[in-house]
């Protein structure tokens, strides 16, 4: 299972590659680990980054994309570019995209805590809510069957 973490934040999309093959975890070193939009109001801005985004997610050959869903209004409310980049993404038909609330992070973690210091993985320090996206996702997929 090869997971890519993906944390939006104003104009940023910020990546992790996750990769899980028998209870071994694997973070995949990536060529580019930061996407960022330019005017999220020109189209021709937007294809580009949706076919970069997808053509990245092809050339990793990712399963699937974990977003940490962000709140429509309030204190924490995400930008307008930030909604744009997450709805293209979401648009990419070979990608099997899934949005985690702030809720369900906490409770997948509290289940299943990362067992790794982030410190230790060698990413940087910006990329750690795309790993936490990732691993959450594995986790969520891994232990499907019990939640039921």
């Amino acid at each position: 299972m090869r997971t890519c973490g993906v944390e939006i934040t104003g104009s940023d999309v910020l990546l992790c590659i996750l990769t899980k093959d028998n209870d071994v975890f694997d973070i995949r070193d990536i060529r580019q680990t930061r996407f960022t939009l330019g005017n999220g109001n020109d189209t021709e801005v937007m294809r580009k980054f949706q076919f970069d985004f997808a053509k990245l997610m092809q050339d990793y050959q990712i399963d699937s994309v974990a977003i940490r869903q962000r709140a429509p209004k309030g204190k924490f409310a995400g930008s307008a570019n930030g909604f744009k980049m997450e709805t293209a993404i979401q648009l990419i038909k070979e990608l099997d995209v899934h949005l985690f609330t702030v809720t369900e992070i906490k409770e997948q973690l509290k289940r299943n805590p990362i067992p790794i210091d982030f410190a230790e993985t060698g990413l940087k320090k910006y990329q750690e809510n795309a790993f936490v996206n990732a691993y959450v996702h594995l986790m969520k997929k891994t232990y499907r069957s019990e939640e039921l």
